[in-house]
């Protein structure tokens, strides 16, 4: 069995998923795009905005499992273009600190409802 986790601080899941679930000491939080959890729309069509709204709402799952970013121990990041990685690096790494997470960085043709980036990851309790 596992657990699940949901927060209204950050959007409600767009399809048949949880934000997140909790299997052993494994946290897995599913992707998170740049929708604002009041209003479920986007925050900007800039990137680096939409980067840092994805990483405020992982940080909203982490903290309803009780869980900071230290814990984040894999990371996905999809963009929707390889153009936008520098941007999105930029972001993601000061949210972070050393030692860093293993990470992979993709592009993809596209994301849900448009989105320019997407970041899923695997955080560890205790």
């Amino acid at each position: 069995m596992f657990k699940t986790y949901e927060t209204t601080k950050a959007p409600a899941a767009i399809g048949p998923y949880s934000q997140a679930t909790e299997a052993g000491n494994l946290v897995f939080i599913s992707g998170q795009i740049p929708l604002d959890p009041e209003t479920q729309q986007f925050i900007s069509e800039d990137v680096k905005e939409q980067a840092k709204q994805v990483m405020h709402n992982l940080g909203a799952i982490l903290e309803e499992a009780g869980l900071t970013y230290r814990n984040i121990v894999k990371a996905n990041i999809y963009l929707d273009s390889m153009d936008d990685f520098a941007v999105v690096n930029e972001v993601y790494a000061s949210y972070l600190s050393e030692p860093y997470p293993a990470r992979a960085a993709v592009a993809v043709a596209t994301l849900p409802k448009g989105a320019k980036v997407e970041i899923e990851a695997i955080a560890v309790k205790g």
